[in-house]
């Protein structure tokens, strides 16, 4: 997951009208339209104070992140409030507002990036300072919350905890043990964080949609939509045709699935899947279902230092650069030890601090599979953000082509790093231990096809309706369970108290919130790349495929990322593939699994 960055500038409001205003014609007028003249010299202005005082409120996030403490809660709180005034800045959306209304006057890049400005000033809309400061320290205070939580393995009467323990330690649970009761245990603690979100969210959906229907959104989510050039209703029908393409694999793997987990803790079989039984707290993916298809040996003696370095390799065998050793240096890479007073976010992020060079990351890398995919996929992040940070790059276009972009590459390089070869080349698999392709290509299934009822189904759907309906508080809880069941086919352990909020414990849905949808679009962007990198350039197939090392392949890639946000994203998309976003690609890589699922489940009660 990458970070988004705080578009800030930490001013008054009374200081960027001035600013602005005597800058705002000083550029040359050879061969430039007066219009373009003056929204070049607007552009620049508002760079040159974006881009330095944006660095201090990302650096005070990045405080806040890593080292929790209400002292920083409030400093992150108190930059960004000073920055939502100039942000959003009365003059600034009226300026960028009358050069967007003459288009044809303006250039494409020039028009690009008052299009991301005037989005930029949507999330704090000067014409509303009082309700721009409450969702300001709202998402501070709910961010604190998030990450400071202590999870709670054994709770006790009273409110005390006889057993602490940590997110990495819930999912090891969940991915290895086979026992019923310590499974339903550890899940049950990951949703008890819900408890103390749920207020803070219930504040934040009526903020963030104040915000942007000021704006002229439909909401909070039809802002967030908006930064694709797309309407509401084409990126749910995008969703929904994703889900119908992926139908078939995705009945195909509940079924195996629900049988192989019956047989496995001995009990009846289900028509839907309990939540505890599945190897991950969302049910997002289904790791360990498939036999002799397990990466986690391949990394027993390994250091979390390993896995990182690892990564950084495969995109330097590409032909990109080492990291910067400020990378190395400010980074939060691996956990915090248990008897350390500190807190820090526990979800895996990638942070762009300054627009140029100033990139980390934040982790908790362990020697595993899942921890060896994310540290590929995070460094992705971290080298799209340096390829784009060019002066061929405006600023306001240091972005992905969209924001799905940029998880595509982190999935990609996630992608890559499971391939055989690749595990062989560095000498993870020797002679004799390379996995069965059938049960690779299923567990491959049980990560990208099983996650997308989750990301296209439950996730957009829910935050859809949170924000484009209003949904009540009052039926969060049945709605993300009523999703749950529909999309993904899978239930509670047991029956869950309406006024609980297991919503509120996917991280996404409080800090990058409206936004899921680019992980659906993300995995099929994937494959298309995945697609035509294997076929066209390295000439491998597919599903055996190891690029790492080629060059060829590494320019490929960099032609992509360095353009930015400076082009449409679905030109991007057609002249690297040939082809739209779609599933053709993703469903092509796994086509040889209907046939193998269908035999595998032939005489089974499949139904749901």
């Amino acid at each position: 997951m990458r970070r988004r960055p705080i578009l800030v500038v930490v001013v008054s409001a009374l200081a960027c009208v001035g600013a602005l205003s005597l800058r705002a014609a000083e550029k040359p007028t050879r061969k430039l339209s007066s219009a373009e003249r003056e929204a070049r010299g607007f552009l620049e202005t508002v760079t040159g104070l974006v881009q330095p005082l944006n660095t201090v409120a990302n650096q005070a996030a990045w405080i806040a992140a890593t080292d929790v403490s209400p002292e920083h809660t409030a400093a992150r709180a108190a930059a960004e409030k000073a920055a939502a005034a100039a942000t959003g800045c009365k003059l600034v959306i009226a300026r960028t507002g009358a050069f967007l209304a003459k288009p044809s006057e303006l250039s494409d890049l020039s028009l690009r990036q008052l299009r991301k400005l005037q989005l930029a000033a949507a999330e704090n809309p000067g014409t509303i300072p009082e309700v721009v400061s409450q969702r300001i320290e709202a998402e501070a205070r709910q961010s604190a919350v998030l990450d400071s939580y202590s999870f709670c393995l054994q709770p006790l009467a009273g409110g005390k905890c006889g057993r602490l323990t940590s997110a990495n330690e819930i999912d090891q649970i969940l991915r290895t043990s086979r026992v019923l009761a310590d499974r339903e245990r550890a899940w049950m603690a990951s949703k008890e964080i819900g408890r103390p979100l749920k207020s803070g969210l219930v504040e934040l959906q009526a903020l963030r949609n104040q915000i942007a229907r000021a704006m002229g959104y439909s909401s909070f989510f039809g802002l967030h939509v908006a930064d694709y050039g797309m309407t509401v209703d084409e990126v749910m029908a995008l969703m929904d045709a994703t889900l119908e393409a992926s139908r078939p694999l995705y009945d195909g793997l509940h079924c195996f699935a629900k049988h192989a987990l019956a047989d496995r803790y001995k009990k009846s079989v289900p028509k839907l899947i309990p939540a505890h039984w599945l190897g991950n707290r969302w049910a997002q993916e289904w790791p360990g279902l498939a036999e002799g298809a397990s990466l986690d040996p391949l990394f027993k003696g390994k250091s979390p230092e390993f896995i990182v370095r690892t990564a950084e390799d495969f995109y330097v065998s590409l032909g990109f650069p080492r990291l910067p050793e400020s990378f190395w240096k400010k980074s939060d890479l691996f956990p915090v030890p248990a008897n350390s007073p500190r807190k820090k976010n526990a979800h895996a992020t990638a942070w762009d601090i300054d627009g140029e060079s100033d990139v980390r990351s934040l982790m908790s890398v362990e020697p595993n599979a899942q921890w060896f995919g994310t540290a590929h996929h995070e460094l992705g992040h971290i080298y799209y953000y340096l390829s784009y940070a060019t002066p061929e790059v405006p600023y306001l276009l240091r972005a992905g082509a969209n924001r799905a972009f940029h998880e595509a590459v982190g999935e990609l390089a996630r992608l890559a790093s499971q391939q055989p070869a690749y595990l062989r080349k560095l000498g993870l698999i020797r002679a004799g231990q390379e996995p069965n392709t059938s049960a690779a290509l299923l567990q491959s299934a049980l990560q990208s096809i099983v996650f997308l009822p989750f990301a296209a189904g439950t996730m957009t759907h829910f935050e859809h309706d949170l924000y484009e309906h209003d949904l009540p508080v009052a039926e969060w809880q049945n709605r993300w369970w009523q999703y749950v069941a529909t999309y993904q086919g899978v239930q509670p352990p047991g029956k869950r108290a309406a006024d609980l909020c297991d919503a509120c414990t996917k991280t996404h849905i409080n800090d990058d919130p409206a936004q899921y949808y680019d992980y659906a679009m993300a995995t099929l962007i994937k494959f298309q790349l995945h697609d035509h990198i294997c076929r066209k350039i390295v000439k491998q197939e597919p599903r055996a495929c190891d690029y790492s090392g080629s060059e060829e392949a590494g320019r490929f890639l960099r032609d992509i990322l360095k353009l930015g946000a400076t082009r449409d994203w679905r030109k991007v998309m057609r002249e690297a593939t040939g082809e739209d976003i779609g599933p053709r690609a993703m469903l092509d890589f796994y086509q040889p699994l209907l046939a193998d699922l269908a035999k595998r489940n032939q005489g089974l009660d499949c139904s749901r």
